[in-house]
């Protein structure tokens, strides 16, 4: 397929980046298939994590075609972006459509990204994952990379305003060793493996990155078990419960 929106939409993210000196490093990267399907499994604390994702296969020259809700799509800036960028719409009254058209993608030698939680966590830790990740790719035959991004949440999270020029925010991505989930495999065992892959990742992103809070007031960015003042998991699972936000 043509891919006529994609590199200038990525050419245009890095250069932001570099402007605003968001010290991006990427390791990793020789875990990404350089061709043939996978799935790309990542963490999700930020508004923008499709955009780092992404960025963390492009040493691999590969783009990642995500799957996004329905929602995005229908906006009137989004859309067409996302429509050019053949990302997956997920429409939950359609949900089987858009998992058989992940699957054909696969099978098609492409990459698709997935946030296996749903939903940004509001603790910064990794909640719990849906299976679907897992089972596409073992219908598929394709594997699984494990990824995580720490830093993102700096910039634009759930229940924060955005500061989309903030300078000097180091933003971490790595991939993880691939696994190959079998067809026989139990989905809900391959899932907690998922899930613990990717939750290992994350916890040496965080004890590895190289800033700190600038003072009391700045915590908010890191989860209560590293002393930062983000929600506990629990209390962030009863936030989502009493005031559901889109993302």
């Amino acid at each position: 397929m043509a891919e006529i929106v994609y590199p200038p939409v990525v050419l245009a993210a890095k250069t932001m980046f570099r402007v605003l000196d968001n010290r991006l490093r990427v390791t990793g990267t020789e875990h990404i298939p350089r061709s043939g399907g996978a799935v790309i499994a990542c963490n999700h604390v930020s508004y923008l994590d499709f955009i780092f994702c992404g960025l963390g296969a492009q040493p691999a020259d590969r783009l990642v075609r995500f799957m996004a809700k329905k929602a995005i799509f229908d906006n009137r800036i989004a859309g067409p972006l996302m429509r050019g960028m053949h990302h997956i719409e997920v429409d939950r009254a359609a949900g089987k459509d858009s998992y058989d058209e992940a699957v054909q993608r696969l099978r098609g030698g492409e990459i698709v990204g997935v946030f296996p939680e749903a939903t940004i966590s509001r603790s910064f830790t990794v909640k719990p994952t849906k299976s679907g990740a897992v089972r596409m790719a073992a219908e598929a035959g394709v594997p699984v990379v494990p990824m995580a991004l720490w830093g993102t949440q700096r910039l634009w999270t759930k229940g924060r305003p955005r500061t989309l020029t903030k300078r000097h925010v180091p933003i971490d991505i790595h991939a993880g060793e691939p696994f190959h989930p079998g067809a026989d495999d139990d989905p809900e065992v391959l899932n907690k493996d998922l899930r613990t892959r990717m939750s290992e990742i994350l916890d040496g992103l965080q004890a590895d990155y190289p800033d700190e809070p600038a003072g009391e007031d700045d915590r908010w960015w890191l989860p209560a078990h590293l002393g930062g003042t983000a929600p506990t998991p629990e209390e962030a699972a009863a936030l989502d419960a009493q005031r559901p936000e889109r993302g």
